[in-house]
């Protein structure tokens, strides 16, 4: 069975783009922090197009690990921008949501790989 992996974490850092594309314009505090989750948001899906042609099974782990540390951290920021008031908790939940989504599914990839 084909994996949707790769396209849900590709629609999630299309989701991030459109979120930094508001906060650009929203000051120096929302830059700085767009900055984060935009690097963030944006490297889960990477990894796992890195993944896909991973060269063993290690290879795999590790890049699948960086996803999971990358979603965990995009949540971070997600979470950051909530509690700061720079965007609304009804903007960003679904987001939110998604990353932590995405944590639950990689973490249990990440174990699954290392047996």
């Amino acid at each position: 069975m084909k994996s949707d992996l790769p396209d849900r974490t590709f629609a999630f850092a299309e989701r991030i783009v459109r979120l930094c594309r508001h906060l650009e314009s929203e000051g120096v505090v929302s830059g700085t922090l767009m900055k984060q989750v935009l690097r963030a948001g944006t490297a889960i899906g990477s990894h796992i197009e890195e993944a896909q042609a991973s060269e063993s099974r290690k290879d795999f782990v590790h890049k699948y690990s960086l996803a999971l540390k990358e979603a965990r951290e995009s949540h971070y920021w997600l979470r950051l921008l909530i509690a700061a008031e720079v965007v609304s908790a009804a903007r960003l939940d679904p987001l939110k949501q998604e990353a932590n989504e995405l944590i639950a599914i990689l973490t249990s990839i990440c174990k699954k790989s290392r047996d």
